[in-house]
């Protein structure tokens, strides 16, 4: 007997399972950010000798086999320079960066559990700071401290960089703050520092983790604007940054290497940490889609 077909009884579609599209890890941007920062912390193996060192005898000297990346006007060997310079520019990237994520876990924790008109008043005053440019901050404070360093700058750039990260640590603590284990510690008598520490932190640190590299991104990115703008550090302390402040001069002797050369590594440097950022940012998302 043949096969046949109820009316009006269609059979179902099989439909392939839905497959969630999965962002891979950057492994290029972090094999290339690796490589910069085993590079900066080997520089006395790679490039040994004081970057600092004036061979007057060949400045301006275009790359070749004595001089890899060549020389800046004041004969500077620029490969000497690039390796030991990325270690004054990740300090200050680091630095400022631990600095301005302590104080907006801080502030932002005791926001999220302050009462309601405290909270309000903490908020609106980091609405008020973010209304301000940074850099036009960064700029005042520089003036008023004189001399930079690497330290002064980490510190400066640090305590102006932690706006945007407090407001989601005040938020995620809202969230956590009726949570049993957090009455719990406050019925027998924990302190603000140990709630923080051992049950708010735990929870929120992958939450800000993407804004944590972006911060170290942008604190590169400032120190050198300001040695740009002749507001950063001086041309004894070498960096990235205090090494593009030679650009107008570079580009009137058509010494391109000096340009081209440390922008091209601080581009990929701040490129591998925005790729690193990005993927943090869309799997903190994930994690907590799934919650």
């Amino acid at each position: 007997m043949d096969d046949f077909t109820m009316v009006g009884i269609r059979p179902a579609e099989q439909r392939p399972p839905v497959r969630r599209a999965r962002r891979q890890r950057p492994w290029l941007a972090l094999a290339v950010l690796g490589l910069l920062v085993a590079g900066c912390l080997a520089a006395p193996l790679i490039a040994p000798g004081d970057p600092g060192y004036l061979d007057l005898l060949n400045t301006s000297k275009a790359p070749c086999p004595r001089f890899p990346f060549g020389t800046d006007a004041m004969g500077r060997d620029l490969f000497r320079c690039i390796w030991h310079g990325g270690r004054v520019s990740l300090f200050i990237g680091f630095f400022a960066t631990l600095l301005s994520t302590v104080i907006a876990v801080v502030y932002g924790s005791a926001s999220g559990i302050a009462a309601p008109w405290v909270d309000s008043g903490m908020m609106r005053l980091t609405e008020i700071l973010l209304s301000v440019p940074d850099l036009l901050v960064v700029l005042f404070l520089q003036a008023i401290w004189g001399k930079a360093s690497p330290v002064s700058i980490s510190v400066i750039i640090g305590i102006t960089g932690w706006y945007s990260i407090s407001k989601v640590v005040r938020t995620q603590v809202r969230q956590l703050r009726a949570s049993e284990y957090v009455v719990a510690s406050k019925a027998m008598g924990g302190g603000f520092l140990h709630i923080l520490r051992q049950h708010l932190a735990p929870n929120f640190l992958s939450s800000i983790m993407f804004m944590v590299v972006m911060n170290v991104r942008s604190a590169i990115a400032c120190e050198s604007t300001l040695s740009f703008l002749g507001m950063g550090l001086p041309l004894e302390t070498v960096s990235w940054g205090s090494m593009l402040s030679l650009a107008e001069r570079a580009l009137m002797t058509n010494a391109w290497w000096v340009i081209l050369i440390p922008g091209g590594f601080l581009v990929a440097l701040l490129l591998c940490l925005t790729e690193v950022g990005n993927w943090l940012r869309q799997s903190a998302s994930k994690v907590e889609s799934n919650l």
